[in-house]
């Protein structure tokens, strides 16, 4: 590696040890009582109840489909597997049920005593990223903070893992003409590691170790993660009003979508999520989450609490906690921390993926690192609620091979006794099994059922809306609204069951050891040849093929025409994913069409200027 630019102030070391999950421990640090959030118990049993009540009453209606004679192994295992799924769908719509119930009623408490001031590290750790892009943001958002004012300091650190050492010079040059333009008061500071040893985990890590001491806190950010110097004031005033908040997250919104894939995650975000945010909160209390980046961290509970041992794999390797943020938020509340979810704080926002392949890719990462969470559950001293985060995020991806072996044996049961694939028990036919008389009315009933819950909660986040303060008008109008909001349903209806699969797949790669750790993000999206897609989208093309041909047969209920006409299009459903023209535009219309946040056209203005800066040095940039 040659000579780098090291750009950081003194040293002030922070001792971070590694913490046992053998033992309980308690930060002697923490307050014995939390002092932010109320107690959250009414908010988990509204929440739990009802998703519980609506699952025994689907089981009770079910079981009565099986004979006389009981309920045989493989009926059981049909029963388990739909009462599972629709437990965590019912979960979900009493989540949003609460979230709308909060945002009618519960208005913020406003605070006026003033906090007291905190020295905060804006924390941006970066892996082979573009240069200007990411610098650009940081630009932004210390520009904002100084318009701003108040009595918080702030200072901007870009954490290099960059491996590439022509990015890294390129990331270099960046970082030395932006401190040419910046004010002097104005802190950037830069770091390139010379081992990007536990990558973000490590990278934080080290900072912490190094520099820590001289910080009360900490804010964690990403390579796309963009905040308005408001949202960020928030966050640092709630963790400097609460001594007994170790953690405080935000809610990032999608933003800078163009492609129609981006485009559905970002309406859906931005529309339904409000509501579930604000179940999630409610619910959650002091024991929240942490989702790795735009969230404050008090600098010395971190340390004390959250150093991150190695796991040891079934083979007996050591491995690398993946998915580090739900466990770090876990340790912190096990030693005697909060971790609060404040999902009203506006102006924190980060990109999505822009094509389905590039969703797949990330979303195996995640995978991998959250089902490592299912080792962790039986660790000395994690409140229940952090079990649950970290189960619930495993059970995500678990469901998928789980809905793929509901479709299986859907399409195996048929549309009744004599058009089944499969016999049932009979003296003539002893060898096979008992499956329930699942008729057309039958599968209509549970299929519409599994319908109308998916569906129940973007409905009702769409009707939460307004109670968000957001207007219809600022879609361009309720029938442009309207337009858009049909579009991203349909268009998730026929992304789910390939995302179902995707999914599935990822669990096998992830169990089987094939999926390698995390790899550099695609920020703006791969261009896929069909070749790609056709490798990408195989399992799913044949599986919908097969699903077709029984649906013609008269074999298999036509209820299932949605799930094959989507798999069967994956490769083309896939090509449109990474569509940018006026049409998706015009499709899917986003709020931010009509109303762009300032800081966007802001953000986009200095990456124009620190590109033009590097483009007239004669600079190629290899990340982009």
């Amino acid at each position: 590696m040659t000579h780098d630019l090291h750009i950081m102030p003194s040293l002030a070391a922070l001792e971070m040890p590694v913490q046992d999950f053998g033992t309980r421990f308690h930060d002697t640090d923490a307050p014995q009582e939390g002092t932010g959030a109320p107690a959250a118990w009414l908010w988990r049993f509204l929440a739990f109840t009802p998703a519980l009540a609506a699952t025994l009453g689907l089981v009770w209606v079910m079981q009565d489909w099986f004979s006389d004679e009981g309920v045989s192994l493989v009926e059981g295992i049909l029963l388990g597997l739909i009462s599972f799924n629709f437990f965590w769908i019912t979960f979900t719509v009493s989540t949003v049920l609460l979230g709308l119930i909060s945002l009618s009623r519960l208005s913020p408490q406003r605070v006026r005593e003033r906090p007291q001031p905190l020295r905060v590290a804006l924390l941006m750790p970066v892996y082979n990223e573009v240069p200007w892009y990411v610098l650009g943001n940081a630009r932004t958002m210390l520009e904002e903070l100084k318009a701003r004012g108040g009595a918080h300091h702030y200072a901007m650190f870009v954490l290099s893992d960059t491996r590439d050492d022509a990015i890294a010079a390129q990331e270099q040059a960046s970082i030395e003409a932006l401190r040419t333009t910046l004010a002097p008061d104005l802190e950037l500071y830069y770091r390139r590691r010379e081992q990007n040893t536990d990558r973000k985990v490590g990278n934080i890590a080290d900072w912490i170790s190094s520099w820590g001491a001289d910080w009360d806190a900490m804010l964690v950010l990403d390579a796309d993660s963009l905040m308005t110097g408001r949202a960020i004031a928030r966050l640092t005033d709630a963790l400097a009003r609460d001594p007994s908040a170790g953690l405080v997250q935000s809610f990032p919104q999608l933003i800078g979508a163009q492609s129609v894939f981006a485009r559905v995650q970002q309406f859906a975000n931005g529309v339904y999520g409000a509501a579930f945010a604000e179940g999630l909160a409610r619910w959650c209390g002091e024991e929240g989450n942490y989702w790795g980046h735009n969230a404050i961290i008090r600098t010395q509970a971190f340390a004390n609490c959250a150093g991150l041992p190695r796991l040891r794999s079934l083979t007996g390797r050591e491995q690398l906690i993946m998915s580090h943020d739900f466990v770090e938020a876990g340790l912190l509340r096990r030693a005697g921390w909060s971790v609060r979810f404040l999902p009203r704080i506006r102006g924190s926002y980060e990109e999505t993926p822009a094509t389905l392949i590039d969703h797949v890719q990330r979303d195996r990462r995640w995978c991998q690192g959250n089902l490592q969470h299912l080792n962790l559950l039986g660790s000395k001293g994690f409140r229940s609620i952090s079990r649950f985060h970290m189960f619930h995020g495993a059970i995500g991806y678990l469901l998928s091979p789980i809905w793929f072996a509901l479709l299986v044996m859907w399409a195996l049961i048929g549309r009744g006794e004599d058009a089944s694939v499969l016999h049932y028990f009979s003296p003539d036919n002893p060898m096979f099994p008992q499956w329930p008389e699942m008729t057309e009315a039958r599968h209509a009933l549970i299929i519409v059922l599994m319908y109308a819950m998916l569906l129940a909660p973007k409905l009702l986040g769409a009707a939460a809306l307004p109670l968000t303060g957001t207007r219809y008008r600022e879609f361009g109008g309720g029938g442009r609204f309207s337009l858009t909001f049909l579009s991203e349903i349909c268009l998730s209806i026929l992304y789910a069951p390939i995302l179902m699969v995707q999914q599935m797949i990822a669990v096998f790669r992830s169990l089987l050891g094939l999926q390698k750790g995390w790899s550099p993000q695609a920020r703006d999206g791969g261009s896929y040849g069909l070749r790609t897609l056709l490798i990408c989208h195989a399992l799913e093309t044949v599986s919908g093929a097969i699903l077709t041909v029984g649906i013609l047969g008269g074999v298999v209920s036509a209820w299932l025409i949605p799930i094959a006409l989507s798999l069967t299009l994956a490769v083309p459903l896939s090509a449109l994913s990474g569509v940018t023209a006026g049409a998706a535009r015009r499709l899917l219309g986003m709020r931010e069409d009509f109303r762009e946040p300032a800081i966007t056209r802001t953000a986009r203005t200095y990456r124009s200027e620190l590109k033009s800066l590097l483009d007239g040095k004669g600079a190629v940039t290899p990340a982009e």
